[in-house]
């Protein structure tokens, strides 16, 4: 998880989640849409309790810290999503570190977006494949993910902003794409993931108080 942040319109960018409460930021701080709803605002909730005291069994800080930036009136109701990211409406997002990093691309030459990952939180997530049992060509689509799973494939993943798996191995053996990798913004902490157990019960907790820490 990041926070991107407009530079234009906001003076001081903010670096953790705890600068996020501070007065200068009213009516600047998006989510993408609704942490029900949408994972990217689901983990930014996350991030947010492992910043104020949470942790992968806990996601209760996060939404009691939302709720404030909700009080104090820093939270934007207007998700913060490209258009919104564009027009100003949100100046601030938190979001994954690929989406706010392609805002940084898709508004070069309007104004300056910059991506920083939380000095007091690390979470990421990850996305899975597999091959179906019923896959009408199987060799193909195992010679498919061989691809994508190569230095090639991996690169390519890395020129649209995310982060492949392979990454670590790829700057080791040098096969990375120095080039692509600078665009991403860097990550100083250990990064950590929550199990599927606790990813469900955080879901829950999330769907079950969201809707009341915004009222």
């Amino acid at each position: 998880m990041s926070i991107g942040c407009n530079t234009s319109i906001v003076k001081q960018c903010p670096t953790s989640f705890a600068q996020l409460t501070n007065p200068e930021y009213k009516n600047d701080i998006a989510l993408d849409q609704s942490p029900v709803t949408a994972n990217s605002a689901f983990s930014a909730v996350w991030a947010a309790a492992l910043a104020n005291g949470g942790s992968f069994d806990t996601i209760q800080p996060g939404i009691a810290f939302s709720q404030k930036l909700h009080q104090i009136g820093n939270f934007v109701q207007t998700p913060g999503l490209p258009g919104a990211i564009a027009s100003g409406q949100t100046p601030i997002a938190i979001d994954w570190d690929y989406n706010n990093a392609a805002a940084a691309i898709a508004n070069k030459g309007k104004f300056k977006w910059t991506t920083t990952i939380p000095s007091d939180a690390s979470y990421a997530a990850y996305y899975a494949q597999a091959i179906s049992a019923k896959a009408p060509h199987p060799a193909a689509a195992r010679l498919w993910l061989e691809y994508l799973y190569s230095a090639t494939g991996q690169n390519l993943w890395l020129k649209g902003l995310s982060r492949p798996v392979e990454l670590q191995g790829m700057i080791k053996n040098g096969t990375v794409d120095k080039t692509y990798l600078k665009a991403l913004p860097a990550v100083k902490h250990a990064v950590r993931y929550p199990t599927l157990s606790q990813v469900t019960a955080a879901e829950a907790a999330v769907a079950q108080n969201w809707a009341s820490s915004q009222a």
